[in-house]
């Protein structure tokens, strides 16, 4: 049954994905194959012929399976579901509205560079805002192929909405310090709103959450392939308008920002219709940078541990680390969303729990020395900031490598270790919000 229960989730996340399925039938859709597979299991059939036959009932669906079983052609059921030389119907609009969304938040990105005078001026507001310009954009786009209701598209909306007044209203100080932890965290907070309509308007659900944060881990991919190929393009642009007399920068200072902005958007369809591209390639990204990470997590959390470093972090070396440990996370994360559920814990799984246990202990060395920073300096909105971080990446990594070595050890399943990474989740984007939300007054804007 275990690998029936792999095969439903893999349906769920494709029937999720397509655009003509509205995400909060998705549930009901389940229920209904679920319904089909009991049936048949009651007259004699194997749960995984079960399957096949009950996949192959799901009337209105056809299209959608028959498509689902060319994706996963290594599969028996496609020579049950594929007839000829049949082919479903291509939507000949996706590609225009990927497009239409792109240009909006290239369009949008671009006027407010010419608003700000960017980058002869370099205007506070245009940093703290830049995310506005863009990811709204990119959950317009999610609402539309996930075709929203109105209340949907409203929900969707109003925190967007709300981040734009409260960012803008707030009486921000000259070099204001909690301005730009804003500008840092305002982005964290949007991707999280992003998440709703991905999820085609379902908050509940751990498969849609773990649906997310394979995106997320794909997208990440995506965007870094596109920029790196912009990079180049730039390069070899510059190089031939040389001879020419045209400044480069000043093709740069309307290319790059556009480019930016746009490729959001592109990298999300690229996830969305190129599925099968990235799920080849983060078994082996994971594989490489895993153990890598792995060792020299377990090399610093030594040194310092025995050489009693702890008391050399400063800001910048806290923040280095900071950002190694989410870097970490959001490795583990993406190796879990990318791995079958239903096999046995191999030599992959031991070493994330090396890299998960070697992270939990750096980043007690860093509260510790961060605690004793505190005591005789004080708080203040990056000491703040930096500390509640720390604190949830604490909780987490415990939860993690507690339930990494049960799971190790043969003594629980992966899918606790799974949700317990989605029920927590939240508290990420809920501390986020609040260095957005609260963090600036309690401060007095400073």
């Amino acid at each position: 049954m275990e690998s029936v229960e792999s095969q439903i989730a893999e349906w769920r996340a494709y029937v999720a994905n397509a655009p003509g399925v509205n995400g909060r039938d998705v549930d009901e859709l389940e229920d209904h194959l679920r319904h089909q597979i009991g049936e048949l299991n009651a007259v004699g059939l194997a749960a995984d012929e079960a399957f096949l036959v009950a996949v192959k009932r799901m009337g209105d669906l056809d299209a959608l399976s028959r498509e689902f079983a060319r994706e996963h052609s290594g599969r028996l059921w496609k020579q049950l579901m594929l007839s000829g030389d049949e082919e479903p119907a291509r939507v000949s609009s996706a590609w225009l509205e990927t497009l239409a969304f792109a240009v909006a938040a290239a369009v949008a990105i671009q006027v407010a560079r010419l608003i700000a005078d960017f980058p002869d001026e370099e205007p506070s507001w245009l940093f703290r805002n830049s995310s506005l310009f863009v990811l709204p954009f990119l959950a317009g786009y999610f609402a539309r192929r996930r075709q929203l209701d109105t209340r949907g598209w409203v929900l969707t909306a109003a925190p967007f909405a709300l981040a734009a007044l409260v960012v803008n209203l707030y009486p921000w100080d000259a070099d204001s310090a909690t301005e730009a932890l804003v500008a840092l965290h305002l982005p964290v907070v949007l991707w999280f709103v992003v998440a709703y309509p991905y999820m085609g308007g379902t908050l509940r659900s751990h498969e849609r959450r773990m649906d997310f944060v394979r995106f997320t881990g794909e997208w990440f991919i995506y965007y870094v392939l596109i920029a790196l190929g912009g990079g180049v393009l730039m390069a070899l642009t510059a190089l031939i308008l040389e001879p020419t007399g045209v400044d480069p920068d000043s093709i740069a200072e309307w290319v790059l920002p556009s480019g930016a902005a746009g490729a959001v958007i592109v990298a999300a369809w690229l996830v969305e219709s190129k599925q099968r591209v990235v799920e080849n390639m983060a078994p082996v990204l994971t594989m490489l940078f895993t153990p890598l990470f792995a060792v020299m997590l377990a090399g610093a959390a030594v040194v310092y541990a025995v050489t009693g470093l702890g008391d050399a972090f400063d800001r910048d070396l806290v923040s280095v680390f900071d950002a190694l440990l989410v870097v970490v996370l959001g490795l583990v994360l993406y190796g879990m969303s990318a791995r079958d559920p239903s096999e046995s814990p191999g030599w992959m799984d031991g070493i994330q729990l090396v890299a998960v246990v070697s992270a939990l202990v750096l980043d007690l060395i860093v509260l510790g020395s961060m605690i004793a920073r505190i005591g005789d300096l004080g708080f203040t909105p990056n000491r703040t900031a930096a500390l509640g971080l720390n604190l949830v990446l604490l909780v987490n990594l415990a939860g993690a490598a507690w339930l990494s070595a049960r799971f190790v050890t043969r003594r629980s399943r992966l899918h606790r270790l799974e949700r317990w990474q989605t029920t927590y989740l939240p508290v990420f984007a809920l501390w986020a919000a609040t260095v957005v939300l609260i963090l600036p007054p309690l401060f007095a804007f400073n």
